[in-house]
This record gives structure tokens, sequence and C-alpha cells, in this order.
């Protein structure tokens, strides 16, 4: 379904997140787009009139398929995190399986929220959804691994967070200063590496 919204932009409803991933993949070959936002089973689309888009997007089903999500970024983690035993107890597993469990996750990056380069990653072990701390931290450190409910993220940079972490990393998820800001673009694919 392709609802309008506003003269200048369409939210079509995938529902999915791999149908928003090849929407995104496939919308990105088009030139008459300023914006895409991929979410878990939505993409908005923003560019040119709302009536000129329709039909661009409807013709998307016969364009040959894009590569999506290709490419697998290593994540180098410390797993020291002030959460790390909290989790443990909630999962009823040891630390050492929590790291475990967290690192042969097959993540891939859902959509970014929250924050510039904030990436819901997809495919937490279920062992591992637990829910957001009660109340949030008023500081989280700029890479800080962590999770909540279904989801695993990287802070891209210092922020409140409610999340429960795990541990950290040194690399960096969000460059302002690089054309491409954000690391974890949707559709990549992501493995955490216990360091």
């Amino acid at each position: 379904m392709i609802r309008r919204v506003g003269e200048h932009a369409l939210l079509v409803e995938t529902g999915s997140l791999a149908a928003s991933h090849r929407l995104d993949a496939r919308l990105r070959l088009l030139t008459d787009v300023e914006e895409i936002v991929p979410g878990p089973e939505t993409v908005l689309v923003v560019g040119g009139r709302a009536d000129q888009l329709i039909p661009l997007i409807e013709q998307l089903d016969h364009a040959p398929m894009p590569d999506v999500g290709g490419e697998t970024v290593e994540i180098p983690v410390v797993y020291d995190g002030a959460d790390l035993a909290d989790v443990a107890a909630l999962a009823g597993i040891s630390a050492d399986e929590v790291i475990a469990r967290h690192t042969a996750s097959e993540f891939v990056a859902g959509w970014l929220g929250f924050a510039p380069g904030f990436a819901y990653l997809v495919g937490l072990d279920p062992t591992l959804h637990v829910s957001r701390l009660d109340r949030p931290r008023t500081a989280v450190p700029a890479g800080a691994v962590a999770i909540a409910g279904a989801y695993s993220a990287v802070y891209p940079a210092a922020s409140p967070g409610g999340w429960r972490l795990l541990g950290h990393t040194t690399l960096s998820v969000w460059d302002v200063t690089s054309d491409s800001p954000a690391l974890l673009k949707p559709g990549t694919r992501v493995r955490m590496v216990a360091t």
C-alpha cells in the first residue's frame, strides 16, 4: 500500500523488513528521489511530487534486483559492559554464554533511528531478548554495545540511553566527515567479534 505524506512524499507499506530493504535498494536506482528512509515495515520516499513518484515505485517491480546487504562489517567488542552480569541473570545463563550468544548472532542493520548513525540490529539470539532499563542512563558513551528487546546496537555518539550495556568498541559507526557518514546502513550484515 502506498500512502501520500504531503505533496512531496510517500509512505510505502512493505509488510516486512526484508521487503523494505529490497525497496530501499531499488529506490536508490532512481534519480528523482531526494531521500529514502527505510523502516521495519515501511519506506518513506521524499522527492518531486507524490503523484509522479507513484508510477516510478510501481515500475520498480520490473527493475533488476540490486545486491542488498552483501557487505559484512565486523565490530570488535570488549565485553566489559555495566549490564553484562544483569543480562546474564535475566537470561538465566553465564556472562560467558551471553558473550558467546551475542557474537554468534547473525545481525543485519534493520533501520536507522533514535540518533544519526544508530542502527537497530536485528537477529539477536532470542535468549538475550531482555527489557530496556527501568530508568535510562543520562549518559551512554559513544561506542557502547548494547541490547534491548530483540535488538542490539552500537551507540554512535554519547547520548542518554536505556539499553543494557554489554561492552564497547573503538570502531566509529558515525563519521560526519565521510561521504557516507553511517557505517551501518540498512541491509548491512554485522558480526560482533570479542576482543
